[in-house]
């Protein structure tokens, strides 16, 4: 046995490893059980989350509206957020942000910052020398940057989402514009980083909608392509795009719908925004005019007047969406000054003629881009508030020249629905039905470099060379590798921006730096002294565009080969252990993929090989990288890899596996050719093939951001802190609130009470004054005093005036439960008293209750019944103002008692069997049981059978009132039995069946 048991011990540490495995991972599920998604626009942002149970959820937020303002307020002690920072706006718009995302990644000379300040003027921006950017200086030690304002904004919406899933969310999907370039996605990640936020990924807003579009008609998609295009115009900017639908062959999941972004064009700064400063600006001078005579400042001077202008703007341009004209009206818009003022629709469409001569711009770019015209598209579908201006539905219905335009999805939640859909993809939470999407790069991006080349014999010059890394419209996310050719020493290369020459002017200077970064390599002349022997397969440069869209560097290594024999080798125990443990746990080789599609690794080589035609350092071939799993296979398999990747890396992999085959022919012709004798070992090592064997030195790396440098971890790490440290002030505000709001009440309750009847039947005229004059002096100091107070302090009042009012408080609840409870007690005695009296007349024979059970019910409902009527009269006895000596916990505890003791006498008789009947005096057998009707039956035997197997058969019933003809009652007793005992039917039992019915 303790053999066995030992041998049995490595099967149960092995279960044990894989219960352990399995419950690190539930706990890993636990912390991410809800997901939530953040459509981030220029005006608005809309949450939505996914939890158990709750599918693609819009949240609502504290005011139960769907839709939450992106605005700021921030002052010396306190913030605010939302529809509240939205209506601080006109009290202190100097302190009150709105529309920073479009400060995000943009240096102080960037056209985007003067405009920011020409409309709003309020704002004051400081300079940073560090990384040449702007920030917001509320007052002289207040200061903001976009960053951290907008990481205020991201923990807000996600207390938003914490609040409605009401549990804890830490991933987040986060739209952004897709006109975003590298700087600017960068700075949203490191604003979701100072909120706390783990960024599932950076989605373009127009790919979410596009998603959103796909999901909820799945069973529209097949494998003819559909093009659609979606018109976005928001608040801050218009983006248009043409997205393919599709069925795809996926390698895991079958056939499945798939989106491809084929064309995008955008436009900056047309939107909602640009129409409502339109209208504020002619407002202003409206009622500039309206003052003329009376020698009065500019409006335009007065901050909170343009704000309030600004807003009445807003209200009037959704109006005039739906009506010709609309009169605007602000009470006390300056000096106690009110406006009024008509205007129409077409003094609006005259205002903003040039931003409506705009909305072509967009929808012809994404035709370019995608090398489409407009007969290929199938709908137009209009997304985005601005869209609802009847203007801009005109011109674009004329741009596209369809009979309609499609409405037929949310224009404001349709990105935010995509975005949490794809989180919940991305999760390891949750499972959702795959949807391949295809996102386009919209800005391409290429590696340059300079190397010496010999033009003539003895005569050396500098080569610039340029190679695409990823090309404008490609799919991304995906990785590629760049390889160096002939570079045998230390060198630099820059990643920088592709043509934009699509780009119009205005869109270069807004755009930014061309450059990227530039890459400088170090030890590349120490790896090829360390391998003087061995072949170089050059400098291997890994690059990573990843799902949010953002390039990195992975690493840079120098490869080498070189031809060594292989030597059989016994593959060890730990070996064999480790290779049945990823196996168990799918960590084999192959590449784990998804459905939504990323490239397998490209390889990109530097120059063509010697002899051809065009000069070293011009051309480059794009094709798979076959070696690349072999190259490094302690790198994670891409995330989402292409649906046509697949076949070209088995192709690689079965032409690897040929040519092994075939270096492996030779030696085995020799085996065979030996006429089966087994060759010597000398023999044997010489027939082995040389095999290649690859050897990895890692390049140190060194990276000179030039577009925007992002903020040093040490400041990343200060300003999270200082977010950190606002969330907790806020926290403690609202709890100070909460406990002088609950003392405050607790006073004008309390001295309402003392004036009730029912309070002062139970209290003293002394009592009710002493209570009064703690709740006045409380009260007093709570004005007087309660600004300055601590939330200790505040809750330490509240608990001694609720421990000088517990007395009163307790009679009064006491007397309100006394009818209740004391009815309950009497039905319960009065039912537990006929029971026991029914419990005692039941037969001795039958009886399934012992003596002391019986006696112990009775004991209990009479010591019941003697406690109830002493406790009542001696409660009658004491005056109410007393404490009472009745009390409802007391009585609930004896019918608890009394209760438990009647439950376990029906308990007793629910499953108890009755118990068979004893014989009689005349010896005739008792009744048999329910269930043994069966057993009781009788066969006559054939004729011929012996007496004492005979049966005992049954008599035959005949007619009531007669007698069977030949057959003579059978005597079942001994001597002396006279008659036979007519037995009667048991109910429920089988009736017994004559011997001609067997």
């Amino acid at each position: 046995m303790a053999a066995t048991i030992r041998r049995q011990r490595p099967g149960r540490l092995a279960c044990w490893a894989v219960m352990a495995v399995l419950l690190a991972d539930l706990l890993a599920l636990s912390d991410t059980l809800a997901v939530m998604s953040v459509d981030l626009g220029s005006e608005s942002m809309k949450v939505a989350i996914v939890k158990p149970g709750v599918p693609m959820e819009i949240v609502l937020n504290k005011e139960s509206r769907r839709k939450t303002p992106v605005t700021v307020t921030l002052k010396e002690n306190e913030r605010f957020f939302g529809d509240s920072a939205a209506s601080m706006a006109i009290k202190n718009p100097k302190a009150t942000l709105r529309y920073f995302q479009h400060l995000l990644g943009k240096q102080e000379g960037n056209p985007h910052v003067a405009l920011y300040r020409a409309r709003f003027p309020e704002h004051e921006l400081g300079f940073d020398p560090q990384r040449q950017t702007v920030h917001f200086q509320i007052s002289p030690q207040l200061q903001f940057s976009p960053e951290e304002v907008l990481g205020m904004v991201l923990n807000y919406s996600r207390s938003l989402a914490e609040d409605f899933a009401e549990q804890p969310i830490k991933d987040a999907v986060i739209t952004v514009p897709a006109f975003f370039n590298q700087a600017e996605r960068r700075a949203v990640l490191q604003a979701a980083r100072m909120a706390g936020l783990k960024v599932l990924q950076l989605i373009n807003d127009n790919t979410a909608t596009a998603l959103s579009y796909g999901v909820f008609r799945r069973k529209d998609i097949n494998t003819t392509a559909q093009n659609i295009m979606f018109y976005d115009m928001g608040s801050g900017s218009t983006v248009c795009t043409i997205v393919t639908y599709q069925t795809v062959k996926t390698k895991e999941a079958g056939m499945q719908p798939q989106l491809q972004v084929r064309g995008v064009g955008f436009d900056r700064t047309l939107g909602g925004l640009e129409m409502e400063l339109r209208l504020r600006e002619h407002l202003a001078k409206l009622f500039n005019e309206q003052r003329k005579g009376q020698r009065a400042k500019d409006v335009r001077e007065n901050p909170r007047a343009m704000a309030k202008l600004l807003r009445e703007a807003n209200r009037l341009k959704t109006v005039l969406s739906a009506n010709a004209d609309h009169m605007a009206q602000i009470e006390g818009l300056m000096d106690d000054v009110d406006f009024k003022a008509k205007v129409t629709r077409v003094e609006f469409e005259e205002l903003c003629a040039d931003l409506f001569e705009r909305v072509p711009g967009p929808v012809q770019q994404a035709l370019q881009s995608a090398e489409m015209n407009l007969d290929e598209i199938e709908q137009v579908i209009l997304v985005g508030g601005a869209t609802r201006v009847p203007k801009v539905q005109e011109v674009l219905l004329k741009a596209v020249g369809k009979e309609e335009l499609g409405k037929n999805i949310n224009a404001d939640e349709a990105a935010a629905m995509g975005a949490v859909y794809q989180a919940a993809a991305l999760s390891k939470a949750f499972k959702v039905k795959p949807f391949v999407v295809r996102d386009a790069v919209l800005y391409p991006i290429l590696v340059e470099f300079t190397r010496e080349v010999e033009e003539d014999p003895g005569v050396r010059s500098l080569k610039h060379n340029k190679r695409v890394l990823f090309s404008r419209m490609g799919p991304y996310p995906q990785r590629k590798v760049i390889t160096f050719n002939r570079y045998n020493h230390d060198f630099n290369f820059h990643i920088n921006y592709g043509d934009l020459g699509f780009l119009e002017p205005e869109d270069l200077r807004v755009f930014g730096s061309q450059n990227l970064t530039t890459v400088k390599l170090k030890g590349v002349g120490e790896s090829f002294k360390k391998y003087p022997d061995h072949e170089s397969k050059g400098i291997k440069a890994h690059f990573n565009l990843d799902e949010s869209g953002v390039l990195s560097l992975i690493r840079v290594e120098s490869v080498f080969e070189t031809l060594v024999e292989d030597s059989p080798e016994e593959e060890s125990t730990l070996t064999k252990l480790g290779n049945t443990i990823s196996s168990l746990f799918g960590g084999g080789t192959t590449a784990d993929t998804k459905e939504n599609g990323t490239d397998a690794v490209q390889e990109e080589e530097e120059s063509p090989a010697e002899g051809s035609k065009d000069e070293p350092g011009e051309q480059a071939e794009l094709k798979e990288e076959a070696e690349a799993p072999t190259e490094d296979t302690s790198q994670p398999p891409p995330a989402e890899p292409k649906e046509d990747a697949a076949p070209e890396e088995e192709k690689a992999a079965e032409k690897e596996n040929e040519e092994k085959s075939e270096a492996q022919k030779p030696s085995e012709k020799k085996e065979t050719g030996s006429e089966g004798v087994p060759p010597a070992p000398e023999e044997e090592k010489k027939q082995k093939p040389a095999r290649k064997q690859r050897m990895v030195e890692e390049i140190g790396v060194e990276l000179v951001v030039l577009d925007l440098p992002d903020l040093p971890e040490e400041e990343l790490a200060r300003s999270a802190k200082k977010l950190q440290d606002l969330t907790l002030r806020d926290l403690e505000k609202q709890e100070r609130e909460k406990a002088a709001n609950s003392l405050e009440a607790f006073i004008f309750e309390t001295q309402d009470k003392l004036y009730q009847p029912e309070y002062q039947e139970v209290s003293t005229e002394e009592q009710r004054e002493e209570i009064s004059g703690r709740l006045s002096a409380a009260s007093t100091w709570l004005e007087d005093e309660g600004f300055g107070a601590t939330t200790v302090m505040l809750k330490e009042k509240l608990t001694e005036l609720r421990k000088l009012c517990h007395g009163l408080f307790f009679r009064v609840e006491e007397r309100k439960k006394w009818p209740e409870r004391l009815s309950a007690l009497d039905n319960l005695l009065n039912h537990s008293s006929m029971f026991l009296k029914g419990a005692r007349l039941i037969p001795e024979m039958d009886q399934i209750f012992t003596e002391v059970e019986m006696t112990t019910l009775e004991k209990v409902i009479n010591e019941t019944w003697a406690w109830k009527n002493a406790t009542m009269a001696e409660q009658a006895k004491l005056p109410a103002t007393e404490k009472p000596v009745l009390l409802s916990k007391d009585i609930e505890a004896k019918m608890m008692a009394l209760d438990r003791e009647v439950q376990y006498l029906l308990n007793k008789a629910k499953f108890t069997k009755p118990r068979p009947r004893p014989k009689d005096k005349n010896g005739t057998r008792a009744e048999p049981p329910l269930n043994a009707s069966d057993q009781a039956e009788k066969v006559i035997p054939p004729p011929g059978q012996t007496e004492d197997a005979k049966p005992i058969s049954e008599p035959e019933k005949e007619t009531p009132g007669s007698e069977p003809a030949d057959a003579e009652p059978l005597e079942l007793g001994g001597p002396g039995a006279a008659e036979p005992e007519q037995k009667e039917q048991p109910t429920g039992q089988k009736p017994t069946l004559k011997n001609d019915e067997l």
